[in-house]
C-alpha cells in the first residue's frame, strides 16, 4: 500500500463516531459504519458521514471488503461502572466481531472495550476475541491502556487490541505522563504531563438553565436543596464518602455497606462506591460514563457537569452535535472512544500499513498481552492471564520494562 492511498475502513459498533474521527484524521477512508443504536447512528450521520446505517450486527452480517476493521462491541455486560451481568447477550457481540474479521480477513483490525472485558465472564470474552483471529493468522497485541497517556484529559482505562493478518503491527507508545490517580505514574514518567481538566473546560460560558444551551448541550437543571448542601460541602477531589453520613444518598449508603448487609457476590458489586464527586481542575478528569451528569461535580461551581462539558472531556468539538434524548446523549457520550486516543491508534497503524506486506498461510500469534501495568493482579485477572499465556504463548515468561504479563 502506498502512502498516497487512503486505506479503507469498516467501522462496526460505531457509536457516535469517536473511532471514525480519529481514523479519518489519520488519513483513512471510512466506507461503511454500522450500529444498532438509533440515536448513535443519527449522531454519526449528522457529524461524520452518511455511510452509516442502523443494523443489528451478528457473525453473518454482510460487509464490503476493506483494509481495516475497527470497532468496540457494546460493553455494558462488562462495565465496572454498574452491575455486571454474566450471560449478557451483548457480551457475545465480541465473538461476532472476531468472527467477522476472521471471515473477511482485512489487512488489520482494531478493537476497543472497557477494562472489565478482561475478567468478565471469567475471561471468556478475551478468548472469544483471540481464538478466531489468531486461528486465521493475525498477529495481535492486546493491552490495557489509560487514555490519559495519549493526551486525553481523562483517566479512562480501556482494553485495545491491534492485529495484522500475517504481519506484526506496532502498538503506539504513550505520549503523555498521567497523574492524579492510583498507579497513573507507572507509565511514561519522562513524558509531558497529560492536560488537566481545566484545559477541556476552558472558554465555556456559564451554562444555560434549560436545553439546548450554547454550545449545544451546555445547560444544567436546577439542583435541589439537599443536593446543593452536598455540593457545597465537597472540596476538590472529594466524594460522597468524605461527607458526613447524614448527607449520604440512601442508595450510596446501601451500596457502601452492601457487602455485609446482603452478601452481594463480588462479581456483582461493580466499582467501589463514590457517589457524587467534585473533580479537580488541575488533574485529568475521572472516566466519563453515561451517569456522569448525576455524579461528577464541576471543579468550581456547585453544579453537575453539563453534556457539553462531558463531550469536551471526551474530546469532541463544540460543533459536534449529539442526537436523541438527554439520557441517550449521555449514554452516547459516555460510551464513545475519545477521538484523540483513536487518532493515536490510527496514526500508528497508518504508518505500519504503508510498509506492511500481508501474508496468507502464516501462523497467527499473540505478540503481547498487557492486562495491567502494576506489579500485582486480582485473582480473576491472574486466572485469565495464565490461561492466555498457556493458550497462545509458548516458552518462559519474559517481562519487558517491568510490565506484568507482557511477552514478546
Amino acid at each position: 500500500m502506498s502512502n498516497e492511498e487512503a486505506p479503507t475502513v469498516v467501522d462496526l459498533f460505531c457509536g457516535a463516531g469517536g473511532l471514525a474521527l480519529g481514523f479519518t484524521e489519520a488519513g483513512f477512508k471510512i466506507v461503511l459504519a454500522r450500529d444498532a443504536n438509533a440515536a448513535a447512528v443519527a449522531t454519526y450521520r449528522r457529524n461524520v458521514g452518511d455511510h452509516v446505517a442502523e443494523e443489528e450486527i451478528h457473525a453473518e452480517t454482510a460487509l464490503p471488503e476493506a483494509d481495516v476493521f475497527i470497532g468496540g462491541p457494546p460493553c455494558q455486560g462488562f462495565s465496572s461502572a454498574g452491575m455486571r451481568r454474566p450471560g449478557d447477550a451483548r457480551n457475545t457481540l465480541v465473538s461476532a466481531y472476531a468472527k467477522l474479521i476472521a471471515r473477511h480477513r482485512p489487512t488489520a483490525f482494531v478493537f476497543e472495550n472497557v477494562e472489565g472485558f478482561l475478567t468478565g465472564e471469567d475471561g471468556a470474552r478475551v478468548l472469544d476475541l483471540l481464538d478466531p483471529v489468531i486461528e486465521v493468522g493475525y498477529h495481535v497485541h492486546l493491552r490495557k491502556v489509560n487514555a490519559a497517556n495519549y493526551g486525553v484529559p481523562q483517566h479512562r482505562k480501556r482494553v485495545v487490541a491491534i492485529g495484522g493478518l500475517g504481519w506484526s503491527p506496532t502498538f503506539p507508545a504513550p505520549t503523555h505522563a498521567a497523574y492524579g490517580a492510583p498507579g497513573a505514574q507507572l507509565v511514561g514518567r519522562h513524558l509531558p504531563p497529560t492536560p488537566p481538566l481545566s484545559s477541556a473546560l476552558d472558554g465555556l460560558p456559564a451554562p444555560a438553565a434549560n436545553a439546548p444551551g450554547v454550545p449545544p448541550g451546555h445547560f444544567t437543571g436546577k439542583v435541589g436543596a439537599k443536593d446543593l448542601e452536598r455540593l457545597r460541602a465537597l472540596g476538590p477531589g472529594q466524594s460522597m464518602r468524605d461527607l458526613p453520613e447524614d448527607l449520604w444518598h440512601e442508595t450510596f449508603s446501601r451500596r457502601a455497606h452492601r457487602r455485609v448487609q446482603d452478601g452481594t457476590p463480588t462479581e456483582r458489586r461493580g466499582g467501589a462506591p463514590h457517589g457524587i464527586r467534585r473533580l479537580r481542575a488541575d488533574q485529568p478528569s475521572k472516566a466519563i460514563t453515561s451517569m456522569t451528569r448525576a455524579e461528577f461535580v464541576h471543579p468550581v461551581d456547585d453544579r453537575f457537569l453539563t453534556l457539553r462539558e462531558c463531550a469536551r472531556i471526551q474530546g469532541f468539538a463544540d460543533e459536534f452535535v449529539f442526537e436523541g434524548s438527554q439520557a441517550e446523549q449521555a449514554t452516547i457520550i459516555g460510551n464513545a472512544v475519545p477521538p484523540r486516543l483513536a487518532f493515536a491508534l490510527a496514526a500508528s497503524l497508518r504508518a505500519d500499513l504503508a510498509a506492511a506486506r500481508r501474508r496468507t498461510g502464516v501462523a497467527g500469534k499473540l505478540l503481547s498481552f498487557v492486562p495491567t501495568e502494576s506489579t500485582g493482579m486480582s485473582p480473576a485477572l491472574a486466572r485469565i492471564t495464565a490461561e492466555v499465556r498457556a493458550r497462545f504463548m509458548s516458552g518462559p515468561e519474559v517481562p519487558i520494562g517491568g510490565q506484568v504479563g507482557l511477552w514478546g
